[in-house]
Protein backbone atom coordinates (compact mmCIF):
# COMPACT_ATOMS: atom_id res chain seq x y z
CA UNK A 1 0.00 0.00 0.00
CA UNK A 2 1.33 3.71 -0.73
CA UNK A 3 2.42 4.69 2.81
CA UNK A 4 1.85 8.44 1.75
CA UNK A 5 -1.28 8.38 4.11
CA UNK A 6 -0.39 6.90 7.13
CA UNK A 7 -1.10 5.79 10.80
CA UNK A 8 -0.30 8.82 13.66
CA UNK A 9 2.84 7.44 15.10
CA UNK A 10 2.78 9.41 18.29
CA UNK A 11 -0.06 11.29 19.20
CA UNK A 12 -3.08 12.78 21.84
CA UNK A 13 -6.59 12.03 22.44
CA UNK A 14 -8.83 14.48 24.27
CA UNK A 15 -10.62 13.18 27.19
CA UNK A 16 -13.73 15.15 28.25
CA UNK A 17 -13.63 18.65 26.37
CA UNK A 18 -11.12 20.45 24.58
CA UNK A 19 -9.77 22.91 27.67
CA UNK A 20 -10.61 27.04 26.74
CA UNK A 21 -12.62 28.93 24.61
CA UNK A 22 -14.86 27.34 21.72
CA UNK A 23 -12.50 29.38 19.04
CA UNK A 24 -10.62 27.37 16.18
CA UNK A 25 -7.18 27.90 15.63
CA UNK A 26 -8.08 29.49 12.57
CA UNK A 27 -10.82 32.13 13.31
CA UNK A 28 -9.92 35.38 12.76
CA UNK A 29 -6.94 37.03 14.48
CA UNK A 30 -9.23 39.24 16.46
CA UNK A 31 -11.72 36.58 17.31
CA UNK A 32 -9.13 34.24 19.13
CA UNK A 33 -7.41 37.20 20.66
CA UNK A 34 -10.88 38.04 22.30
CA UNK A 35 -11.42 35.34 23.05
CA UNK A 36 -7.72 34.29 25.15
CA UNK A 37 -8.83 37.78 26.58
CA UNK A 38 -11.47 36.46 28.26
CA UNK A 39 -10.12 32.86 29.36
CA UNK A 40 -9.59 31.37 32.58
CA UNK A 41 -6.52 28.62 33.13
CA UNK A 42 -4.77 26.83 30.54
CA UNK A 43 -6.60 27.07 26.74
CA UNK A 44 -5.06 24.76 23.92
CA UNK A 45 -5.77 28.27 21.97
CA UNK A 46 -2.97 30.05 24.01
CA UNK A 47 -0.57 27.44 22.92
CA UNK A 48 -1.87 27.52 19.29
CA UNK A 49 -1.40 31.38 19.73
CA UNK A 50 1.27 32.17 21.81
CA UNK A 51 1.67 35.93 20.77
CA UNK A 52 -1.73 36.93 20.84
CA UNK A 53 -2.18 35.79 24.96
CA UNK A 54 -2.80 38.76 27.07
CA UNK A 55 0.28 38.62 28.56
CA UNK A 56 2.15 38.15 25.24
CA UNK A 57 0.70 41.35 24.55
CA UNK A 58 1.48 43.24 27.63
CA UNK A 59 5.15 42.31 27.23
CA UNK A 60 5.54 42.83 23.36
CA UNK A 61 6.45 39.36 23.10
CA UNK A 62 6.59 38.61 19.00
CA UNK A 63 5.85 33.95 18.03
CA UNK A 64 9.27 33.25 18.88
CA UNK A 65 9.51 34.94 22.18
CA UNK A 66 6.03 33.86 23.35
CA UNK A 67 6.95 30.11 22.35
CA UNK A 68 8.40 28.66 25.69
CA UNK A 69 5.49 29.63 27.61
CA UNK A 70 3.64 27.79 24.60
CA UNK A 71 5.11 25.08 25.26
CA UNK A 72 4.79 24.76 28.94
CA UNK A 73 1.22 25.04 28.66
CA UNK A 74 0.67 22.45 26.11
CA UNK A 75 2.81 20.13 28.60
CA UNK A 76 0.33 20.98 31.40
CA UNK A 77 -2.51 20.11 29.12
CA UNK A 78 -1.26 16.82 28.18
CA UNK A 79 -0.93 15.71 31.09
CA UNK A 80 -4.14 17.03 32.07
CA UNK A 81 -6.60 16.55 29.81
CA UNK A 82 -5.09 14.05 27.07
CA UNK A 83 -4.27 10.12 27.08
CA UNK A 84 -1.78 8.85 24.79
CA UNK A 85 -1.83 6.63 21.57
CA UNK A 86 0.32 5.40 19.05
CA UNK A 87 -0.11 4.24 16.01
CA UNK A 88 -3.56 4.89 15.47
CA UNK A 89 -6.02 6.35 13.06
CA UNK A 90 -8.88 8.30 14.20
CA UNK A 91 -12.57 7.46 12.45
CA UNK A 92 -14.40 10.74 12.23
CA UNK A 93 -17.90 11.55 12.06
CA UNK A 94 -19.69 14.81 11.89
CA UNK A 95 -24.06 14.57 11.97
CA UNK A 96 -25.24 11.39 10.17
CA UNK A 97 -23.54 11.95 6.90
CA UNK A 98 -19.64 13.43 7.09
CA UNK A 99 -17.36 10.08 7.36
CA UNK A 100 -13.60 10.29 6.99
CA UNK A 101 -10.69 9.55 8.55
CA UNK A 102 -8.08 11.67 10.95
CA UNK A 103 -4.05 10.57 10.19
CA UNK A 104 -1.13 11.66 8.89
CA UNK A 105 -0.34 12.43 5.36
CA UNK A 106 2.75 13.44 3.38
CA UNK A 107 3.22 16.74 2.20
CA UNK A 108 7.20 16.64 1.25
CA UNK A 109 6.62 16.51 -2.49
CA UNK A 110 3.49 19.68 -2.00
CA UNK A 111 5.10 21.85 -5.48
CA UNK A 112 6.17 19.00 -7.30
CA UNK A 113 4.29 17.51 -10.03
CA UNK A 114 3.81 14.06 -8.28
CA UNK A 115 2.18 15.68 -5.22
CA UNK A 116 -0.63 13.78 -4.05
CA UNK A 117 -1.69 16.69 -1.92
CA UNK A 118 -2.62 20.00 -4.36
CA UNK A 119 -3.44 22.97 -2.41
CA UNK A 120 -6.99 24.82 -4.30
CA UNK A 121 -5.91 28.43 -3.37
CA UNK A 122 -3.33 30.53 -3.08
CA UNK A 123 -1.65 31.46 0.71
CA UNK A 124 -0.17 34.41 2.71
CA UNK A 125 2.87 33.97 3.35
CA UNK A 126 3.42 35.72 6.37
CA UNK A 127 0.38 33.27 7.61
CA UNK A 128 2.53 30.24 6.77
CA UNK A 129 5.53 31.52 8.24
CA UNK A 130 3.89 32.20 12.19
CA UNK A 131 2.05 28.42 11.32
CA UNK A 132 5.32 27.02 10.52
CA UNK A 133 6.98 28.88 13.57
CA UNK A 134 4.28 27.80 16.09
CA UNK A 135 4.17 23.77 14.68
CA UNK A 136 8.01 23.82 14.83
CA UNK A 137 7.88 25.38 18.24
CA UNK A 138 5.13 23.24 19.69
CA UNK A 139 6.70 19.83 17.88
CA UNK A 140 2.63 19.26 18.04
CA UNK A 141 0.31 19.21 15.43
CA UNK A 142 -3.25 20.60 17.01
CA UNK A 143 -5.67 20.96 14.81
CA UNK A 144 -6.14 18.97 11.14
CA UNK A 145 -6.52 20.22 7.49
CA UNK A 146 -9.92 19.00 5.76
CA UNK A 147 -8.73 16.98 2.62
CA UNK A 148 -10.98 15.64 -0.21
CA UNK A 149 -10.43 13.21 -2.25
CA UNK A 150 -10.57 14.06 -6.48
CA UNK A 151 -13.11 11.61 -7.17
CA UNK A 152 -16.57 11.10 -5.04
CA UNK A 153 -15.01 9.19 -2.00
CA UNK A 154 -17.72 7.06 -1.89
CA UNK A 155 -15.09 4.18 -1.27
CA UNK A 156 -13.97 6.12 1.94
CA UNK A 157 -17.27 6.82 2.81
CA UNK A 158 -18.33 3.28 3.06
CA UNK A 159 -14.77 2.11 4.53
CA UNK A 160 -15.61 4.43 7.47
CA UNK A 161 -19.21 3.25 8.36
CA UNK A 162 -18.20 0.32 8.38
CA UNK A 163 -15.59 0.89 11.05
CA UNK A 164 -17.67 2.66 13.27
CA UNK A 165 -20.36 0.04 13.28
CA UNK A 166 -22.53 0.63 16.28
CA UNK A 167 -19.61 0.92 18.61
CA UNK A 168 -19.62 3.78 21.15
CA UNK A 169 -17.31 6.94 20.07
CA UNK A 170 -14.19 7.70 21.93
CA UNK A 171 -14.75 10.96 21.96
CA UNK A 172 -18.19 12.96 21.53
CA UNK A 173 -18.94 16.69 21.66
CA UNK A 174 -21.01 19.22 19.99
CA UNK A 175 -20.39 22.00 18.09
CA UNK A 176 -21.94 25.74 18.02
CA UNK A 177 -24.20 24.91 14.99
CA UNK A 178 -25.11 21.93 17.39
CA UNK A 179 -23.46 19.17 15.00
CA UNK A 180 -21.95 16.38 16.81
CA UNK A 181 -18.26 15.50 16.49
CA UNK A 182 -17.82 11.38 17.06
CA UNK A 183 -14.17 9.75 16.65
CA UNK A 184 -13.05 6.06 17.09
CA UNK A 185 -9.80 5.28 17.86
CA UNK A 186 -8.27 2.96 15.23
CA UNK A 187 -5.34 0.96 16.20
CA UNK A 188 -3.10 -1.55 14.27
CA UNK A 189 -4.59 -4.30 12.57
CA UNK A 190 -6.99 -5.27 9.58
CA UNK A 191 -9.22 -2.10 9.95
CA UNK A 192 -6.84 0.16 10.18
CA UNK A 193 -5.35 -0.47 6.97
CA UNK A 194 -8.92 -0.57 5.48
CA UNK A 195 -9.00 2.56 6.64
CA UNK A 196 -5.93 3.74 5.30
CA UNK A 197 -6.51 2.60 1.59
CA UNK A 198 -9.36 3.92 1.39
CA UNK A 199 -7.98 7.30 2.10
CA UNK A 200 -5.00 7.07 -0.11
CA UNK A 201 -6.70 5.61 -3.39
CA UNK A 202 -7.19 9.15 -4.89
CA UNK A 203 -5.57 12.20 -4.93
CA UNK A 204 -6.26 15.25 -2.19
CA UNK A 205 -7.44 18.46 -2.64
CA UNK A 206 -7.25 20.85 0.31
CA UNK A 207 -10.89 22.18 1.10
CA UNK A 208 -9.78 24.02 4.15
CA UNK A 209 -6.68 24.54 5.78
CA UNK A 210 -4.24 25.78 2.88
CA UNK A 211 -2.19 27.40 5.10
CA UNK A 212 -1.91 24.75 7.64
CA UNK A 213 -0.88 22.27 4.11
CA UNK A 214 2.16 25.05 3.32
CA UNK A 215 2.90 25.27 7.24
CA UNK A 216 3.20 21.18 7.17
CA UNK A 217 6.09 21.10 4.19
CA UNK A 218 8.56 21.79 6.28
CA UNK A 219 8.18 18.42 8.87
CA UNK A 220 6.53 16.36 5.41
CA UNK A 221 3.69 15.41 7.72
CA UNK A 222 0.46 16.62 7.95
CA UNK A 223 -2.59 16.07 10.28
CA UNK A 224 -5.61 15.92 8.14
CA UNK A 225 -9.46 14.69 7.99
CA UNK A 226 -10.03 13.00 4.90
CA UNK A 227 -13.38 13.10 3.65
CA UNK A 228 -15.72 13.19 0.52
CA UNK A 229 -16.19 16.66 -0.87
CA UNK A 230 -19.04 15.92 -2.54
CA UNK A 231 -20.71 15.33 1.02
CA UNK A 232 -19.64 19.09 2.34
CA UNK A 233 -21.11 22.60 1.32
CA UNK A 234 -19.46 25.37 0.08
CA UNK A 235 -19.82 28.74 1.14
CA UNK A 236 -19.02 32.07 -0.28
CA UNK A 237 -16.55 34.33 1.26
CA UNK A 238 -17.50 37.09 0.74
CA UNK A 239 -14.95 41.04 0.11
CA UNK A 240 -15.87 44.30 2.50
CA UNK A 241 -14.05 47.35 1.52
CA UNK A 242 -12.73 49.44 4.12
CA UNK A 243 -10.96 53.05 3.89
CA UNK A 244 -11.72 53.52 0.04
CA UNK A 245 -13.53 56.70 0.52
CA UNK A 246 -15.96 55.42 -1.68
CA UNK A 247 -19.97 55.57 -1.75
CA UNK A 248 -22.61 53.58 -3.04
CA UNK A 249 -22.68 56.55 -6.06
CA UNK A 250 -19.01 56.71 -6.36
CA UNK A 251 -18.71 52.63 -7.07
CA UNK A 252 -21.52 52.53 -9.46
CA UNK A 253 -20.04 55.72 -11.02
CA UNK A 254 -16.53 53.90 -11.22
CA UNK A 255 -18.14 50.34 -12.71
CA UNK A 256 -20.31 51.91 -14.70
CA UNK A 257 -17.22 53.89 -16.25
CA UNK A 258 -15.42 50.57 -16.89
CA UNK A 259 -18.10 49.20 -18.87
CA UNK A 260 -19.58 46.64 -16.14
CA UNK A 261 -23.14 46.02 -16.40
CA UNK A 262 -24.02 47.26 -12.74
CA UNK A 263 -27.91 48.37 -11.58
CA UNK A 264 -29.63 49.73 -8.66
CA UNK A 265 -31.49 46.86 -7.19
CA UNK A 266 -33.40 46.57 -4.11
CA UNK A 267 -32.68 43.22 -3.15
CA UNK A 268 -29.58 42.22 -1.02
CA UNK A 269 -29.84 38.88 -0.90
CA UNK A 270 -26.95 37.09 -2.09
CA UNK A 271 -26.19 35.48 -5.47
CA UNK A 272 -26.89 31.82 -5.20
CA UNK A 273 -25.33 30.95 -8.92
CA UNK A 274 -22.21 32.54 -9.87
CA UNK A 275 -21.76 35.41 -12.53
CA UNK A 276 -23.14 38.00 -10.39
CA UNK A 277 -21.80 40.17 -7.73
CA UNK A 278 -24.31 41.94 -5.02
CA UNK A 279 -22.78 45.00 -3.56
CA UNK A 280 -23.92 46.47 0.02
CA UNK A 281 -22.79 49.91 0.34
CA UNK A 282 -24.92 52.04 3.09
CA UNK A 283 -27.94 51.89 2.60
CA UNK A 284 -27.83 51.13 -1.21
CA UNK A 285 -27.90 48.15 -3.09
CA UNK A 286 -26.06 47.42 -6.13
CA UNK A 287 -25.99 44.63 -8.72
CA UNK A 288 -23.12 44.01 -10.96
CA UNK A 289 -23.37 41.00 -13.77
CA UNK A 290 -19.69 40.33 -13.62
CA UNK A 291 -17.96 39.60 -17.22
CA UNK A 292 -17.69 36.42 -18.59
CA UNK A 293 -14.39 34.79 -18.93
CA UNK A 294 -12.50 31.31 -18.87
CA UNK A 295 -14.68 29.43 -17.07
CA UNK A 296 -12.09 28.39 -14.68
CA UNK A 297 -11.65 31.86 -13.28
CA UNK A 298 -14.18 32.45 -10.81
CA UNK A 299 -15.90 35.28 -9.54
CA UNK A 300 -13.61 36.20 -6.86
CA UNK A 301 -10.46 36.24 -9.07
CA UNK A 302 -12.95 38.83 -11.71
CA UNK A 303 -13.72 40.83 -8.50
CA UNK A 304 -10.47 41.07 -7.53
CA UNK A 305 -9.04 41.65 -10.80
CA UNK A 306 -11.72 44.11 -12.75
CA UNK A 307 -14.30 45.68 -10.07
CA UNK A 308 -11.20 45.94 -7.34
CA UNK A 309 -8.32 46.41 -9.32
CA UNK A 310 -9.04 47.45 -12.52
CA UNK A 311 -12.10 50.22 -11.95
CA UNK A 312 -11.07 50.94 -8.33
CA UNK A 313 -7.28 50.71 -8.22
CA UNK A 314 -7.61 48.63 -5.14
CA UNK A 315 -5.04 46.05 -4.30
CA UNK A 316 -6.65 43.17 -3.53
CA UNK A 317 -4.15 42.09 -1.02
CA UNK A 318 -4.17 45.72 0.53
CA UNK A 319 -5.35 47.45 3.77
CA UNK A 320 -8.54 48.19 1.71
CA UNK A 321 -9.80 44.85 1.18
CA UNK A 322 -10.41 41.86 3.84
CA UNK A 323 -12.41 38.86 3.29
CA UNK A 324 -15.48 38.33 5.28
CA UNK A 325 -16.00 34.68 6.22
CA UNK A 326 -19.57 33.18 6.62
CA UNK A 327 -21.63 34.33 10.19
CA UNK A 328 -18.85 37.10 10.44
CA UNK A 329 -20.05 40.66 11.23
CA UNK A 330 -19.47 43.54 8.71
CA UNK A 331 -16.82 46.05 10.33
CA UNK A 332 -18.98 49.06 11.00
CA UNK A 333 -16.46 51.27 9.72
CA UNK A 334 -16.69 49.08 6.00
CA UNK A 335 -17.79 51.04 2.66
CA UNK A 336 -19.21 48.57 0.97
CA UNK A 337 -19.74 44.45 1.19
CA UNK A 338 -19.19 42.53 -2.37
CA UNK A 339 -21.36 39.69 -1.68
CA UNK A 340 -20.81 36.70 -4.24
CA UNK A 341 -21.45 33.16 -4.75
CA UNK A 342 -20.35 29.77 -3.73
CA UNK A 343 -17.69 28.27 -5.73
CA UNK A 344 -19.13 24.37 -7.01
CA UNK A 345 -17.05 21.81 -6.15
CA UNK A 346 -17.20 20.98 -9.53
CA UNK A 347 -15.61 24.05 -10.26
CA UNK A 348 -12.95 23.66 -7.60
CA UNK A 349 -12.46 19.99 -9.01
CA UNK A 350 -11.85 21.52 -12.41
CA UNK A 351 -9.59 24.39 -11.25
CA UNK A 352 -7.17 21.53 -9.57
CA UNK A 353 -7.44 19.16 -12.63
CA UNK A 354 -5.80 21.86 -14.67
CA UNK A 355 -3.57 22.86 -12.57
CA UNK A 356 -4.53 26.13 -11.20
CA UNK A 357 -5.12 27.86 -7.81
CA UNK A 358 -8.14 30.08 -7.02
CA UNK A 359 -7.77 33.46 -5.18
CA UNK A 360 -7.17 33.47 -1.72
CA UNK A 361 -10.10 33.03 0.96
CA UNK A 362 -12.53 31.91 -1.93
CA UNK A 363 -14.31 28.55 -0.64
CA UNK A 364 -15.28 28.39 2.98
CA UNK A 365 -16.26 24.17 3.44
CA UNK A 366 -18.26 23.30 6.14
CA UNK A 367 -18.52 21.42 8.47
CA UNK A 368 -14.78 21.25 9.37
CA UNK A 369 -13.23 18.70 11.81
CA UNK A 370 -12.71 20.17 15.54
CA UNK A 371 -9.49 21.04 16.46
CA UNK A 372 -7.94 19.76 19.65
CA UNK A 373 -9.76 16.47 19.68
CA UNK A 374 -6.36 14.39 18.46
CA UNK A 375 -3.17 16.21 18.73
CA UNK A 376 0.00 14.53 16.81
CA UNK A 377 3.58 14.81 17.71
CA UNK A 378 5.34 16.06 14.46
CA UNK A 379 7.85 14.02 14.09
CA UNK A 380 10.83 16.46 13.55
CA UNK A 381 10.58 18.00 17.14
CA UNK A 382 11.99 15.65 19.77
CA UNK A 383 10.19 17.42 22.66
CA UNK A 384 7.80 14.92 23.54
Amino acid sequence: MDRWVRPIGRGWVVEGAVPGPDVDEFAEPEAVTKALAAAEGDTLLAAQHPARTPAALAAGLDVEAALPEARATLERLLTGHYRPETGFVAAYRIGETIAGVLCLVDVRELTSAGAHVKHTEEVYPEVVAERAAVLDGLGCATSAALLVPVGDGAELTAAVKEAVGAADPDVSTVDRAGLSHELWVVRPGELQERLLEAASASDLLVADGNHRVAAAAGSGQLLALITAGSQLEIRAINRVLLGTGHSAESLFAAWQEAGLDVAWSDDSTPPSCPGTAVVLAGSRVLSVRLPATDPLVIDHEVVEQTLLGSALGLDPDGPHVRPLLPGSPVPPDADAVVQLAPVPFETVQAVHAAGRRMPRKATYFTPKPRGGLVLARWYCADRY
